[in-house]
C-alpha cells in the first residue's frame, strides 16, 4: 500500500502538463499517479478538450469515472460513456461576440466544438488547428458552426498574438461569454461565468470532496481558476507567466515528469 497523500484529489490538465508533446503521458507519471490512488487519493482531468477528444485518453490511462471537459462546460461520466451535466454556449451571443471582436481586430478564424459525447469540431475556412492530432471537420461557411448546440468557439487571428487576442476579446464581448486562452493558438469563447473552477467544483462536490482537499496542476491562464479554488496549484515549468503569478509552487516541465516529482515528494 502507497503512502497516503496530503490531498484526496488531484486534479490535472492535460496538454502542457500531464501530456507530454506527443500526446503521450511517461511512465513515471502513471507510475506517480497508480501510488497515489493506492494510497487513496481519485485522479481527475480538467481540460480544455471536449469529451470526445478526451475519451480515448481516458481509456488509455485508465480513467473510469469523472472527467471535467470542455473548459467546465462539460462533467463526463468516462465509465458510462454519458455526460452527467453540460451547459452550451447560445449561439446568438456567440455570433454577436465574433462580430464585436472583428470589429476591434478585423478578421479572425473560428472554429466550435459541438456539444454532446459524439460532437464534432467544426472549423472553418482560414482556421488552423493549434494540435493537429485532433480531429475536425471542415464546413464551407461560417454560418454552419452555428447549425448545432455547442461548448465553446475557438479564435486565431492571422497576426495579433494570443495574449492579445485574449486581451481584445475580452474588453468586447464583456458579459456575452467567458474568453480564455488554454494553449498556443487557443484563445476560446464559452458560456458566461463557465470555467475549469466551476467544473472541478461540481465534479468534486460529485465525488464527496472539497477544495481544501484538492492539488492542481495546469501550465496556462485558463487554468487560474482552477488554482484560486483548489487548496494547492502547481504551475509547469513551461507554464505560461501569468499562472506562474498565482500558482503556490513551480514544478518541472511536463516532457521531465513535473506531476509525477510533485507526488513522488508528498507521499515519500
Amino acid at each position: 500500500m502507497a503512502a497516503p497523500l496530503a490531498y484526496a484529489l488531484i486534479a490535472t490538465d492535460l496538454d502542457g502538463t500531464l501530456l507530454r508533446c506527443d500526446d503521450t503521458v511517461s511512465d513515471r507519471s502513471r507510475r506517480a499517479l497508480a501510488a497515489a490512488n493506492e494510497g487513496g487519493a481519485r485522479h481527475l482531468v480538467v481540460t480544455g478538450r471536449p469529451a470526445p477528444r478526451v475519451r480515448p485518453l481516458l481509456e488509455e490511462l485508465g480513467c473510469g469515472g469523472l472527467a471535467v471537459c470542455g473548459q467546465g462546460a462539460q462533467l463526463y461520466d468516462a465509465g458510462n460513456g454519458r455526460m452527467v451535466w453540460s451547459v452550451t454556449l447560445d449561439r446568438e451571443l456567440a455570433e454577436a461576440a465574433l462580430g464585436k471582436i472583428e470589429a476591434e481586430v478585423g478578421q479572425v478564424f473560428a472554429a466550435v466544438d459541438q456539444d454532446g459525447v459524439d460532437g464534432l469540431t467544426l472549423i472553418e475556412p482560414g482556421y488552423e488547428m493549434p494540435h493537429p492530432t485532433l480531429p475536425a471537420v471542415r464546413v464551407p461557411r461560417r454560418d454552419v458552426l452555428w447549425e448545432e448546440p455547442i461548448s465553446k468557439v475557438l479564435l486565431r487571428h492571422p497576426a495579433l498574438a494570443d495574449d492579445e487576442l485574449a486581451e481584445v476579446a475580452r474588453g468586447a464581448v464583456g458579459s456575452l461569454a467567458t474568453v480564455t486562452m488554454s494553449g498556443p493558438g487557443t484563445v476560446e469563447l464559452q458560456p458566461c461565468g463557465v470555467t475549469k473552477a466551476t467544473g472541478l467544483a461540481l465534479a468534486a462536490e460529485w465525488m464527496g470532496l472539497r477544495a481544501a482537499d484538492t492539488i492542481a496542476f495546469g501550465d496556462m491562464p485558463n487554468d487560474i481558476p482552477m488554482f484560486a479554488w483548489a487548496a494547492h496549484g502547481v504551475a509547469m515549468a513551461n507554464a505560461h507567466v501569468e499562472l506562474k503569478a498565482v500558482a503556490d509552487e513551480l514544478t518541472a516541465s511536463n516532457e521531465e515528469d513535473g506531476i509525477a516529482v510533485v507526488l513522488e515528494r508528498l507521499m515519500g
